[in-house]
């Protein structure tokens, strides 16, 4: 068994070594801080006491060249930082992209914003701040040297760090659970923006913009005031560690002053000692100022761990290409995880060169079957096999499945990377071969590039029958061994009703397992087989004449008392 697989740690891993340079690089970094206070000391102890110029120009051309050194080593460290933000998103964003993308059919799914998390993390790598974190571990460097000034200066100074760090606490006490508020009211802002979006229509002709424009005031206020406490928590803490670190080093300077008097250290040691607190305590000061996007960092790189985690995998083997037949074996199906299923126990088989109709209410798990019959929604319990291997096995399962969700949408692009998939480098003949078997030849030639003519996101400029309809080429595209059609002529006028039934057909004669799920009678003329779904489990499965026989006789007696009530009810009323 493979271990659990994850592109995040996999990157972080991977660049273990460019985070250990870093690491080095932020000790000399910060060893070469130094070189402002001691040359200060030198200056007060040495040049002015002496008087001798030759020093004072050596000692300042050895300073050129150690601020010369400093600016290297954080130019090099800032581009490591870049490059490693960098890599980072070419490692996760396609797993990022994805997760995005494909957990719309997952509603509680948390990778929604995956996408957005990687660049907060990419973002927060490459600033300022994550420099500053691996500036912190090297206070206790200034605080030695301030002891070895004197113990009473290193003394005030430790407290002072304390005290800093006690604010940074704090805040993190305070700020975390508002930040996590805002990221969660955010995502809901971002979800309602996207639905608003593909139900603009419905919106302007029905005059709602009033009513969901308060609905979006709620949402907003929410998420407004989240920020806003979440901000106002961490300026206060900014303030006061600003305010305080000013403030010690008066202090600082207090006491070195009155350790001067007494003889204890010299002017010069005083001054360097309150210069090397400060830059010290610098690092602190800048990760209370920026608590919250160093939390939202955190959190985000938590969520992107998570979303683009694959569960462990068996060594995989190439299967031979699919072709006896599609088997279910007590199937059950939950919309997410916790939520309850809404499809249980199903089991049947659809044998090559055969279609299996699936009908009911709606509601009742149709569409949901459809999914977890392409591995949409995975199986909460049961499997569904190709030739007897579960779904997940197979390595290039999308080259045997062919897929028409309900709701048809089209990618950004033209219409023949469309219909292949955009596979890289896809033969023309095949594109071609796809649309004349879903019967849309005819209608890509009439548009105005052909099967050149770039798509708007979602296939917009197209119509819904013409999505559908080019949707379907792109299902039937490889000649796939499955063909699963959910209400796959909602769309469709009675031309391409008739081209579908022919494509329906031409799959079957080619030895494809079909399976579609149907509301129109029409669409049910080229199946073998029927299975009823209701409330989620199915109640009906066999030859097509016979299932609608037995449908027909059942909607009869269910008819009779009726019948028998609406007589004795106008008898009664007669009488």
């Amino acid at each position: 068994m493979a271990t659990r697989s994850n592109p995040v740690s996999e990157a972080v891993r991977q660049y273990r070594y460019a985070f250990g340079a870093i690491f080095s690089f932020s000790l000399l970094i910060n060893l070469l801080m130094l070189t402002g206070p001691l040359f200060m000391l030198q200056i007060y102890d040495r040049v002015l006491v002496s008087r001798h110029v030759e020093t004072l120009a050596a000692l300042f051309l050895l300073v050129i060249g150690l601020y010369a050194a400093m600016a290297l080593l954080e130019v090099v460290r800032a581009r490591i930082l870049s490059r490693l933000a960098a890599r980072l998103d070419n490692v996760a964003g396609r797993p990022a992209f994805l997760r995005t993308v494909l957990c719309s059919g997952m509603p509680a799914d948390a990778g929604r914003d995956a996408v957005r998390d990687l660049d907060r993390v990419r973002q927060f790598v490459s600033s300022s701040a994550m420099a500053g974190l691996f500036d912190m571990p090297w206070l206790p460097i200034y605080l030695a040297i301030v002891y070895l000034i004197h113990p009473a200066l290193g003394l005030l100074a430790t407290a002072g760090a304390v005290v800093l760090l006690v604010i940074a606490l704090v805040t993190d006490l305070v700020t975390r659970p508002l930040v996590r508020q805002a990221g969660s009211l955010s995502g809901e802002r971002a979800a309602m923006v996207e639905s608003g979006r593909r139900g603009a229509e419905a919106l302007t002709g029905m005059g709602m913009e009033d009513a969901i424009g308060r609905v979006w005031d709620r949402l907003n206020a929410r998420f407004v005031d989240a920020t806003a406490r979440a901000g106002d928590a961490v300026g206060l803490s900014a303030v006061l560690s600003k305010t305080f670190r000013l403030f010690l080093q008066s202090a600082m300077l207090a006491l070195g002053a009155y350790l001067a008097i007494g003889g204890a250290i010299s002017a010069g040691a005083m001054i360097a000692a309150s210069i090397i607190m400060a830059r010290g305590l610098q690092p602190v000061e800048m990760a209370v100022q920026n608590w919250r996007h160093m939390l939202g960092a955190h959190d985000a790189y938590s969520r992107l761990k998570l979303a683009t985690s694959s569960a462990p995998l068996a060594a995989a083997v190439a299967l031979p290409a699919p072709r006896a037949a599609l088997q279910v074996d007590n199937l059950s199906v939950s919309p997410g995880e916790g939520a309850a299923a809404t499809l249980t126990g199903v089991s049947l088989a659809v044998e090559c060169g055969t279609a299996l109709g699936v009908i009911g209410h709606s509601g009742s798990g149709k569409s949901t079957l459809a999914r977890a019959l392409v591995g949409v929604w995975p199986a909460q319990e049961g499997t569904v096999m190709l030739d007897g291997a579960p779904l997940p096995q197979w390595i290039a399962r999308g080259e045997h499945v062919g897929y028409l969700p309900q709701d048809v949408e089209l990618m950004d692009g033209t219409v023949a990377e469309n219909i292949a998939r955009f596979q890289d480098a896809a033969p023309d003949d095949a594109v071609v071969a796809a649309a004349m078997a879903a019967g849309c030849h005819a209608l890509i030639l009439s548009l105005p590039d052909g099967y050149g003519t770039r798509l708007g996101g979602g296939g917009r400029t197209l119509s819904a029958g013409q999505r559908q309809r080019i949707a379907l080429a792109r299902a039937l595209y490889g000649d796939p061994f499955l063909l699963v059609l959910d209400e796959p002529n909602s769309n469709l006028d009675g031309h391409g009703d008739t081209a579908l039934n022919r494509a329906i057909l031409g799959a079957k004669a080619r030895g494809a397992a079909v399976v579609v799920v149907a509301h129109r009678p029409s669409a049910l003329s080229a199946m073998d087989r029927l299975a009823l779904i209701e409330n989620g489990a199915l109640t009906e499965c066999g030859p097509r004449d016979v299932v609608l026989k037995a449908l027909m006789r059942r909607d009869k007696t269910a008819a009779a008392p009726r019948a028998e009530a609406a007589d004795a009810t106008g008898s009664g009323a007669g009488a």
